[in-house]
């Protein structure tokens, strides 16, 4: 997937400055260049990426701070990359329907028929209901989020949870569950046969032209990678806690950069990737038995504020916050990308969108 950009960014300084002149969204940059110095200075944020893309061409891209605080190196637009924390949940759900469309997995079927090692609980849970967090398989305890063991195998990575007891009646109650795109992860090996790795860099990243998103390995180069930060109790720039991510791979272990988000939020937005069918199932809203709807999918939150309809993730990691957003009608992509664990966007990116959809009227 090819885009366009219309923004020119300049790498001299550690605050990119976009040329502008020949864009019809000067003044939405500007404003919105504001709001990211602003938000970097109130919430101390070592280095945070940005990225709009309307109708597949990316307007405005622009890297804020440093990506390595240490050695001053600056975040380089469309390339440093961050962990995107749970926008690795669509990530993995792009790989489920990938598999949908090849008739090698139904959403409908208890995931014991691809994981047949996962326990037996007292109901049956579907690979649907997994997807969208109306399971009943339980969130991080206490400081597992922090683990720092290494998971050779996504089989090791169930050992965490498999056991446990479900929190409620699939289907009955939504409760957000990382873990469960770990058993998802799982079921995407058991229906095609294949390490889920290996899998999703073939048939989702290649396939989209993602090239510089991967999983976040700690004994590997990355080149671009950036360091991860966060605040003491005193509020000074602190390195995060040292953490492995091979637990949770499809619920929080890849690294990516906006330039790569953007193709993935415009292949879904155009339809260019996977079937209609199997797109519409992540991106509808599943429904409680009591007939509640969610705000969930399968992997992609969906949702309607302000008269627009989206789709998109969040994503928290140790030493990354992300802000993945999809409008489809108005063919607006924003991404933001943050190396700090507790950066807080608040209501900057509800300003950007609209000030991004009114600039080019």
């Amino acid at each position: 997937m090819h885009l366009t950009y219309l923004a020119v960014i300049c790498f001299a300084c550690s605050c990119q400055q976009p040329n502008t002149s020949s864009t019809p969204y000067e003044a939405a940059i500007a404003e919105s260049s504001r709001m990211i110095d602003s938000l970097m200075t109130a919430e101390k944020v070592p280095g945070i990426d940005v990225a709009v893309a309307i109708n597949g061409e990316i307007v405005w891209s622009q890297g804020f701070g440093y990506a390595d605080l240490e050695n001053e190196v600056p975040v380089k637009a469309g390339y440093t990359l961050f962990r995107i924390g749970s926008v690795s949940k669509p990530i993995a759900a792009s790989a489920v329907a990938w598999l949908m469309d090849e008739g090698k997995l139904d959403l409908t079927q208890p995931v014991q028929t691809y994981v047949p090692n996962f326990p037996a609980k007292k109901y049956p849970v579907t690979v649907k209901q997994v997807g969208g967090h109306i399971a009943g398989i339980r969130h991080y305890r206490g400081n597992e989020m922090l683990s720092s063991s290494y998971y050779p195998t996504v089989a090791e990575g169930l050992d965490i949870f498999k056991d446990d007891t479900l929190l409620f009646e699939p289907g009955t109650r939504y409760s957000y569950s990382s873990y469960g795109f770990n058993l998802l992860s799982a079921v995407v090996e058991g229906a095609s046969g294949e390490d889920f790795l290996p899998f999703v860099q073939k048939n989702v990243f290649e396939a989209l032209h993602m090239d510089r998103t991967t999983p976040d390995v700690n004994h590997e180069i990355i080149q671009g990678r950036t360091s991860f930060y966060d605040l003491d109790s005193l509020g000074s720039f602190v390195n995060a806690t040292y953490v492995d991510n091979s637990y949770k791979w499809a619920g929080g272990g890849f690294i990516s950069c906006t330039t790569d988000l953007v193709k993935f939020g415009e292949a879904y937005r155009t339809g260019t990737f996977l079937s209609d069918s199997s797109r519409s199932i992540l991106l509808t809203s599943q429904v409680l038995a009591d007939g509640n709807p969610t705000g969930y999918g399968v992997g992609w939150g969906v949702w309607e504020k302000n008269g627009r309809k989206g789709f998109g993730h969040t994503g928290g990691s140790v030493g990354g916050i992300t802000d993945f957003r999809v409008y489809p009608k108005e063919g607006l992509i924003l991404v933001l990308l943050s190396n700090s664990s507790v950066t807080k966007y608040g209501n900057v990116s509800d300003r950007i969108v609209e000030l991004f959809l009114a600039g080019g009227k």
